[in-house]
């Protein structure tokens, strides 16, 4: 059913010539920035080149009428890649105009609940059914390997699953839907379409649950004809192993921050990308909420407040930054308004030059490298 992998490289050797410098920019066609918002333009598993679509923009487990769970999509040549699925990824995944036989991957960056409650919903809901409805070919699913600590959750002993424990025990969790339908010939395993393989950092990083995040350098995660996919750890309080994913492709490159406190790995990670997708935290937000304070002081030391993200996207050199992972993500605690105003200010306070996008649910971008653009 899964395979593990320590570094999952995964990589074919026969890929194109992968993007030499790794020129970057974001062509963000038709999208406004910082200004009023342009409906959702639909995506298309049938699009040619790299499209990015958020599938969902909040951040934290506790779930929003207004906004659905972190999740995005990139299309790469036709196929499409998962990166978190967070509350409502499946329903927005077709809202988005995305087919599931074009599903070739899942990432997944940490195993917080808002990050992978509708991973499993994929493969439960989606695989073996007929025509469009599904998926018949396996779907590879990366994510965080064991974090090599004891689980303290009652009940279950032992050590903290990783991503190809956690697929197992939920397939086991899940059984009996699979198991009617097989019994009356009308379905599979949805297991039997994963592959699934745990993403552990290089040896001799010195990474454990104690150092989540030290000084590294980009890692290959896979590679295919399609894309090249790297990491580096990020720091996000207990959490271990944490990453942030490069997507590289022949047009252009997509960096996705996951859920972090900023960090110079980010930055090495995002070096000349097209686009930086980053989480985006407004302190002064969080008082609305009525929060108790302890959560609040967890928050502010474990995720990147908005006003850094200007620096953090100049640093690393990124030509368009969105921000998305909204905390507060409630538009009754923080207007878009003040989103794109606190954007503005901190891209100004930094010098940076570059684009900065407010993430809303089902917007996409089309993406192009430099050279496309320059022609």
């Amino acid at each position: 059913m899964c395979e593990s992998s320590t570094e999952c490289t995964g990589a074919s050797a026969s890929r194109r010539t992968l993007l030499g410098a790794v020129a970057a920019s974001a062509a963000a066609v038709a999208v406004p920035l910082l200004s009023g918002q342009a409906a959702a333009t639909p995506a298309t598993s049938a699009d040619s080149g790299l499209s990015l679509t958020l599938l969902g923009t909040n951040s934290g487990p506790p779930p929003l009428a207004a906004r659905y769970g972190i999740s995005q999509a990139l299309v790469v040549n036709g196929r499409t890649y998962v990166v978190d699925c967070g509350r409502g990824a499946v329903s927005q995944y077709l809202r988005a105009g995305l087919s599931m036989p074009s599903l070739t991957s899942i990432f997944l960056t940490h195993l917080h609940a808002d990050h992978i409650v509708d991973y499993y919903a994929f493969p439960l809901l989606a695989a073996g059914a007929s025509g469009a409805q599904g998926f018949q070919s396996p779907v590879d699913v990366y994510g965080p390997g064991p974090a090599g600590i004891t689980s303290t959750v009652a009940g279950a002993p032992g050590p903290v699953p990783g991503t190809v424990d956690m697929t197992r025990l939920a397939g086991q969790a899940y059984a009996a839907a699979p198991t009617f339908f097989m019994t009356e010939h009308i379905g599979i395993d949805p297991a039997t379409l994963l592959r699934v393989h745990d993403v552990l950092p290089p040896t001799g990083t010195g990474a454990s649950a104690t150092n989540t995040a030290p000084a590294m350098a980009p890692f290959t995660v896979m590679e295919n004809d399609d894309v090249k996919v790297t990491a580096v750890l990020v720091p996000h309080g207990a959490v271990y192993p944490g990453y942030a994913y490069r997507f590289d492709t022949d047009h252009g490159s997509v960096v996705f921050s996951g859920d972090t406190t900023p960090s110079p790995n980010v930055i090495r990670l995002a070096r000349h990308a097209d686009v930086l997708v980053h989480e985006a935290l407004y302190p002064e937000g969080l008082a609305a909420l009525g929060l108790p304070q302890s959560l609040i002081d967890h928050i502010l030391a474990t995720h990147t407040d908005v006003s850094e993200l200007g620096r953090i996207a100049a640093e690393a050199g990124a030509r368009t930054l969105v921000a998305t992972h909204l905390s507060p993500g409630n538009p009754a605690a923080t207007t878009d308004a003040t989103w794109r105003r606190l954007l503005r200010d901190s891209a100004r306070r930094a010098d940076f030059g570059g684009r900065m996008v407010l993430g809303q649910d089902l917007l996409r971008l089309p993406v192009t490298g430099r050279s496309a653009d320059s022609r």
